[in-house]
């Protein structure tokens, strides 16, 4: 997926304005996960919510351009290259709509770098529910910064 030049100037505007996705995302009434996801066009707004996020982070000059952005159905994915197993295919797919979102919400508590996928532990739970049993995935890895030299 290539990154969008209005998803460029989106995060460039909330750095400007000293914000995270997590202030955004309150002022929304979202998680900070679904407002990076929505910062990325991997999320779509309702015309309020584009509004919201248009004035918070000073783009009215172009408002119709970041509103349809924002409020356009959301193109998902990361890439052309699909895994076969349905349950591999599924944790793919979190990732293709949710990898960037994710990445920017860890660089922006941690700072630059990565989460161990060797320190690193996952758990799977059980949640019951009338409407359906669902599957609860719990991820720990240690963070790792990147060196600087």
């Amino acid at each position: 997926m290539e990154i969008s030049e209005f998803t460029e100037v989106l995060i460039e505007a909330k750095d400007e304005k000293g914000m995270t996705f997590a202030q955004l995302g309150d002022l929304l009434g979202r998680s900070e996960m679904w407002t990076a996801a929505l910062m990325f066009g991997q999320a779509q707004a309702t015309d309020q919510e584009a509004d919201k996020v248009i004035e918070a982070l000073g783009l009215e000059e172009d408002k119709e351009a970041f509103k349809y952005f924002l409020t356009s159905f959301p193109s998902k994915g990361l890439g052309p290259v699909v895994p076969t197993d349905p349950l591999i295919y599924r944790l793919y797919e979190i990732m293709q709509v949710y990898g960037f979102p994710f990445k920017a919400v860890v660089h922006e508590k941690f700072g630059d770098g990565i989460m161990s996928a060797i320190d690193f532990s996952m758990d799977v739970e059980k949640e019951e529910d009338p409407k359906g049993d669902r599957v609860k995935v719990t991820m720990s890895g240690k963070f790792l910064p990147y060196k600087i030299w």
